[in-house]
């Protein structure tokens, strides 16, 4: 009875970033994933080269507690995120629910964070393509707030949000974001994603943390 009753833990084998390649969307709140992705390589000492193979930047190496671990930016663009993710799952033969995308959220306030085993993709094309290319769309993501644009009256205002650049302020509150998510993500491989998601979504970062 005890092992039926107890839950698998959901750990991530394949952590994605989703973003557009090209400088001049570099530092751009669409490509906050693609942020979070270096930081995790920076603090695994995980490099990540290019893989034409896999369509995007690629690197694998040890991370908390001795896990293996991927780390992908796609290089497809934005909207055909799914291709190299489905290049990297069909080669290792890794099951949908341990891949982690992290990826850009206008519905989030900066400085919030929302981690989930499973939901749709909200209307953001990155995710679109990472559900039909997967799938499905039970495996879990890490969603980045980047808030909403002062001007919505018209699609031109939300894409120069989206695709633009954070303020000195932001940036700072940005990076103290990609820290603590460093250690959500640490957890992710300690614990599983389900712990990990009490202390990620609980938080809110503000620009006075230090």
């Amino acid at each position: 009875m005890e092992a039926v009753s107890q839950k698998a833990l959901v750990i991530p084998q394949l952590i994605v970033g989703l973003g557009n390649p090209e400088p001049k969307y570099d530092q751009t709140r669409h490509n906050i994933g693609f942020a979070a992705v270096d930081s995790l390589s920076r603090f695994w000492k995980i490099p990540l080269g290019e893989n034409r193979k896999f369509q995007g930047e690629y690197g694998e190496g040890i991370a908390a507690r001795g896990a293996k671990i991927r780390l992908l930016k796609p290089l497809t663009y934005m909207n055909s995120s799914g291709q190299a993710i489905q290049a990297v799952t069909n080669w290792y033969k890794l099951p949908p629910e341990s891949v982690l995308a992290i990826y850009d959220d206008m519905d989030l306030p900066l400085g919030k964070t929302r981690l989930r085993l499973s939901g749709s993709a909200g209307g953001h094309n990155g995710m679109k393509s990472a559900i039909a290319h997967l799938g499905t769309q039970d495996f879990p993501r890490l969603r980045i707030g980047i808030g909403r644009p002062k001007d919505e009256t018209n699609d031109s205002g939300t894409v120069s949000h989206v695709l633009g650049r954070f303020s000195s302020a932001e940036t700072q509150l940005m990076s103290i974001v990609l820290q603590y998510l460093v250690e959500d993500l640490e957890l992710c491989l300690k614990q599983g994603v389900e712990k990990a998601m009490n202390i990620c979504n609980s938080r809110t970062v503000n620009v006075t943390e230090s």
